[in-house]
């Protein structure tokens, strides 16, 4: 059961209007490969997670480097905060250089029991709108878990692939995303923190990061093809540098299955639905 006092933030929202500064779009291609977008071109898909930030002052972050929570997310004090996964429908292309907004609401928190202990998954609905219409509707859900061992090892192995993109993440490479993201998650650039507060053997890739992978391996196998809708969720962490795979093959005409693995099992997974 969820706390009463938690399901006071369900319906809790806020907005944040951005610019869509070309210069930043130049700084996330440097960061993630590709071709950085003109004045008036759309972003490549997921690169929308490194807009829209909020920027907490320092006295505002938790020891985690995370916003001390109770503010728009809820507290779930003395827990370990991760992105599990979500759902992002592209309804139109998000334009560099042309004012957007994304409202941002809460719109589920469950508590569950997993292996790994108790569980609270909090959903956020993201709704980016421009030029008065929408382009991305996205749901993203958070997990907060309660500090344990963290989960490793792979138990799922991978399928069979059509198509695979080696992805080898350092040190530099992560903390740039976090620059990017404005995400001063410590788990992500902090050695001694992640190993001797979190129990992880090394710094974490970002989940956002392995989603980006993923979709970024299927459009490079399939480049004429648009895609409408994807669906992703964590298995394990991903710990840098060992390096991983995004892969993927097709399931259906317009469907395909994605993933990230590593040693022949998987970390994370996701469905792509395009035309």
């Amino acid at each position: 059961m969820t706390s009463p006092d938690l399901n006071a933030w369900i319906g809790r929202s806020q907005s944040i209007v951005d610019a869509m500064d070309i210069g930043h779009a130049a700084r996330i291609a440097a960061t993630l490969g590709g071709s950085a977008p003109k004045q008036g071109e759309a972003l490549p898909l997921l690169w929308h997670w490194c807009y829209f930030l909020e920027g907490a002052a320092m006295a505002e972050l938790g020891t985690d480097g995370h916003p001390a929570r109770g503010g728009f997310l809820p507290p779930a004090d003395n827990r370990n905060r991760m992105w599990a996964g979500g759902r992002v429908t592209f309804e139109g292309g998000l334009r560099v250089g042309v004012p957007a907004e994304k409202t941002s609401t809460v719109t589920n928190i469950v508590e569950k029991t997993g292996k790994t202990g108790s569980l609270l998954f909090v959903t956020v609905e993201h709704m980016v709108e421009q030029d008065n219409k929408r382009v991305i509707h996205e749901e993203q859900d958070i997990v907060y878990r309660v500090p344990t061992p963290p989960k490793l090892q792979g138990t799922e192995p991978a399928p069979d692939a059509q198509w695979r993109m080696a992805v080898e993440p350092s040190p530099v490479w992560l903390f740039r995303y976090s620059a990017l993201t404005f995400n001063g998650h410590r788990i992500h650039y902090d050695f001694p923190y992640v190993t001797e507060q979190e129990g992880y053997p090394g710094l974490v890739v970002h989940g956002p990061l392995i989603a980006t992978s993923m979709v970024k391996s299927f459009c490079h196998a399939h480049p004429d093809a648009q895609v409408k809708h994807l669906a992703y969720r964590g298995l394990r962490p991903l710990i840098c540098p060992k390096p991983f795979e995004a892969a993927g093959c097709l399931v259906e005409e317009g469907l395909a299955r994605v993933w990230a693995e590593q040693d022949g099992t998987l970390a994370h997974q996701g469905e792509i639905r395009f035309e």
